[in-house]
């Protein structure tokens, strides 16, 4: 069985929340025993393990330092294939187009969390992000909010969501419209592309609209996870 290690209070408290009959153990430090007692408690109504341990043991456990104090071991958690005929009805579907970062990853989702975004969906492609360790605990829980979505062929998919969605891709090029002015008539599936190089081109020619952040020009982006949480800001259409 695949698992998923989740470190640090909140994440763990995500995991809990969302997906409890996943866990199957759970590490902590005795500083952290107080707030690990209700987990405890859960896990042994289910007759599984949890143990209190030192520092250098709980390092080996979460195989980092950036433990947190908590490490829960759980069943890992695979994205549904998405199926573009039933696709998720949401405000504000999230695509990551090769997203290589899992720490990019986890801020993204952590940011979708926060502004209330449900749905993300993910390309599948050669050195693609999917959900790990390191995207799970820098998504500081976000990631057990969003129902996770992946596929292989992505400008198909795009394609097809169109009835569905205005599908938008968050781009520099010279096509993009300011964000005011995106119409918000409808969902919209909003693609958010690699670290380095952008949307890719097959994914960008079948987005029906491109959108950009205006900025002062003194520099020329934004980091990936940065303009996510500009642009959820925007769409989520949450009243600040």
């Amino acid at each position: 069985m695949k698992t998923d290690t989740i470190c640090g209070l909140r994440p763990v408290d995500a995991l809990f929340t969302r997906r409890a009959d996943s866990v199957q153990r759970l590490f902590y430090l005795p500083e952290v025993k107080a707030a690990a007692g209700p987990w405890c408690a859960r896990l042994a109504a289910a007759r599984k393990p949890y143990r209190m341990v030192e520092a250098e043991e709980l390092e080996k456990i979460a195989g980092t330092p950036h433990h947190g104090g908590i490490v829960a071991v759980a069943k890992s958690r695979v994205p549904a294939i998405f199926d573009p005929t039933n696709p998720p009805r949401v405000k504000l579907l999230l695509v990551l187009d090769g997203i290589g970062n899992p720490h990019n990853l986890g801020a993204i989702a952590r940011s979708a969390a926060f502004f209330g975004v449900e749905a993300l969906l993910l390309s599948e492609g050669i050195g693609d992000a999917l959900p790990s360790d390191a995207a799970y605990r820098t998504s500081e829980g976000g990631l057990e909010w969003l129902d996770l979505f992946r596929t292989r062929n992505l400008p198909n998919v795009i394609a097809a969501i169109e009835p569905y969605y205005r599908t938008v891709a968050a781009t520099l090029g010279r096509d993009a419209v300011p964000l005011a002015e995106l119409p918000r008539d409808r969902p919209i599936a909003l693609v958010l592309g690699n670290e380095e190089r952008g949307v890719s081109p097959p994914v960008l020619e079948v987005c029906r609209r491109q959108v950009r952040i205006a900025g002062t020009g003194r520099v020329q982006s934004l980091n990936v996870a940065q303009a996510a949480a500009v642009l959820f800001a925007d769409l989520a259409g949450i009243t600040q």
